[in-house]
């Protein structure tokens, strides 16, 4: 597919370039899982690509395990989405973002917004983004959660229902959580989740070295 010919979004609508847009558009989801600490990581990560750019949409409960001041590109949470919007002709922060992005990559995903996901419930921005996601375009989920929290049965069934809708997963792996428990439920290597995002750049013909 191309990249997204829509303005970038002040919050998030921007002024439109008379030059085409050449850069891809990345907009990354982090939920509550302590895998959120690892977000500046990632994003440091992402932004060594060449032409791509990165937006971060958090939940509330994310906030806690990361410092915002860490994280250099523009980043909206539910407050943002009701600031902005005031009357009839203010643009919809989740639409906005839901056009600017050409993927979509939640890393992580928590046992709790995953379950949201599953059943089509849209309560808050990130789940909304999701939920008006443009099917035509890759969304990669990364699973973050406790060994037993994994293993209940309607975890798999949960992924199963995501990668029903056509998100792809990337698995969760086998650690030592920060809880103490070893297993099942490590979000992916931050190293391993970039490389799936630069197989498909380079499939859509953008230079993905960094």
């Amino acid at each position: 597919m191309e990249p997204s010919s829509s303005p970038d979004p002040g919050i998030p609508a921007g002024n439109c370039s008379s030059m085409p847009q050449r850069n891809y558009h990345v907009l990354v989801g982090v939920t509550g899982s302590v895998a959120a600490l690892k977000l500046p990581l990632l994003v440091a990560e992402l932004l060594k690509i060449t032409g791509l750019e990165v937006k971060v949409v958090t939940t509330e409960r994310a906030k806690h395990f990361y410092n915002a001041q860490e994280i250099p590109v523009p980043l909206y949470s539910d407050e943002d989405e009701w600031q902005l919007w005031q009357g009839r002709s203010d643009p919809v922060l989740h639409i906005e973002l839901r056009r600017w992005a050409d993927l979509m990559l939640v890393a992580p995903l928590d046992a709790n917004t995953l379950a949201k996901l599953a059943n089509g419930i849209c309560d808050n921005l990130l789940t909304c983004v999701i939920r008006a996601w443009d099917l035509s375009k890759p969304l990669f989920f990364c699973p973050a959660m406790n060994t037993a929290m994994w293993e209940h049965p309607l975890t798999a069934q949960h992924v199963e229902q995501l990668k029903g809708f056509g998100y792809t997963e990337i698995p969760c792996v086998v650690k030592k959580l920060v809880c103490g428990d070893e297993g099942r439920g490590a979000m992916a290597e931050v190293w391993t989740i970039v490389e799936s995002v630069k197989r498909i750049l380079e499939e859509w013909g953008l230079p993905a070295q960094s």
